[in-house]
């Protein structure tokens, strides 16, 4: 360390969040190394929709929300699920939800996320990454419902949005222009919203590419590591036998294994989300979001990436098959033209979820240990963001306003 500045810092976890993170360490000339016990892009950044959609990002828990997982705990068929449990955890985890699930508790959710939002696409466009297409173009997303009443709820949920201060910009349309638009819509689709302004990548392509940025710029990356331990020696930390200045975990999921002993009680749940890519007769121009069904489809290359669900599983738990069973159903409801009996890249990967939905990000107990995770279904539109906040308080020590309301320790 020169001066109290890092000048070695680790990552553990090679997904968006952790190499963004790294990303903007080495802007700041600090030596970064990427520790993850599989590789990169191996967990939740792999098979997710890939959206860049700050002007949507919302916390998880809310009055909607909390009526689907009621319903939720008598049939796998729903779009949220939680298994019937005895696991002490995860009932602690549900009704420290269900609490946080208020109007009130949303809203004030909601405006501590507004400043990461903010910055996020600006977080984003700042991040030299070599690839073809570092995202598309603007395009619009349109979500679809069966009839005016099913749209209702996000039109709401967008009026509570724009009532905490974030603008989210979208036009209302009717089927049968929805439709015209997207020949990929279905006859049943009588109703839809365009959300306008908004991005989507590849992730799986973008977080290689990334990937292969930090190490062009002198990163290291260790795959196969599985950290068991961060040791604080008073002066550095110890993270697969080597010192370093300072560490930052960034494991999804699996984010309270390594901080626990460093003060940090919230409790990080895995959201388990199910995903597939189809041929389609009429690849659409942008995004398609089925909300009451809770599935997003995505195009990637010349498919469609069909991705949703909500699942409160443990973390390791096998695949369950009648998930991509629901997540096919739901899509065949309203989507076109869809081969969706012929899928590839069946996956499902653990979304971090909080019970306040927000994200833990910054300082723990230990000066020398951060948290950058537990950002439920947002990873993607806000790892760059994070990745900067995080590095400028880890090389100036001054704590970003945008960071207080998501302290690791509250």
């Amino acid at each position: 360390m020169n001066g109290g500045r890092p000048e070695r810092v680790a990552i553990i976890g090679a997904g968006m969040v952790g190499l963004c993170t790294a990303w903007y360490l080495q802007e700041r000339s600090v030596d970064v190394t990427v520790f993850d016990s599989d590789g990169v892009a191996a967990g939740s950044s792999w098979g997710n929709a890939g959206w860049l959609t700050p002007s949507i990002a919302t916390p998880l828990p809310e009055p909607a929300v909390l009526k689907y997982g009621v319903r939720a705990l008598l049939s796998h068929a729903s779009p949220v699920y939680v298994p019937p449990t005895v696991d002490p955890r995860l009932i602690r985890f549900l009704l420290q939800f269900v609490r946080n699930s208020t109007a009130s508790r949303w809203h004030k959710a909601m405006q501590a996320l507004i400043p990461l939002n903010r910055d996020a696409l600006a977080a984003f466009d700042e991040m030299e990454v070599a690839m073809p297409e570092k995202s598309a173009p603007a395009q619009p997303f349109i979500a679809a419902y069966r009839s005016e009443a099913d749209r209702r709820t996000l039109l709401e949920e967008f009026d509570q949005i724009r009532a905490a201060g974030q603008a989210v910009n979208f036009e209302v349309l009717d089927g049968e222009t929805a439709r015209a638009q997207e020949p990929a819509l279905s006859p049943q689709v009588n109703a839809a919203i365009r959300i306008l302004d908004e991005r989507f990548l590849n992730p799986a392509a973008y977080v290689h590419a990334l990937a292969d940025q930090v190490l062009a710029r002198g990163g290291n990356i260790v795959a196969g590591a599985d950290i068991a331990e961060v040791r604080d020696t008073g002066s550095t930390v110890v993270v697969g036998g080597q010192q370093f200045d300072a560490v930052v975990v960034a494991t999804g999921a699996r984010l309270n294994r390594l901080l626990k002993p460093f003060g940090v009680r919230r409790l990080v749940q895995a959201g388990r989300g199910y995903s597939f890519t189809v041929k389609v007769d009429h690849l659409p121009r942008g995004p398609v979001y089925f909300p009451t069904q809770r599935v997003a489809c995505t195009p990637v290359g010349d498919r469609l990436r069909i991705a949703g669900m909500m699942e409160f599983r443990d973390v390791d738990a096998p695949m369950d098959y009648r998930r991509i069973q629901v997540l096919r159903n739901a899509a065949g409801e309203l989507l076109n033209g869809a081969h969706l009996d012929v899928r590839e890249d069946e996956w499902v990967g653990a979304r971090p979820c909080t019970a306040d939905g927000l994200p833990l990000i910054g300082r723990t107990a230990s000066p020398r240990v951060f948290a950058a995770g537990g950002h439920g279904m947002w990873g993607i539109t806000l790892g760059p963001v994070t990745g900067k906040l995080v590095s400028e308080l880890i090389t100036t020590e001054r704590l970003p306003e945008a960071l207080r309301a998501v302290s690791p320790l509250r």
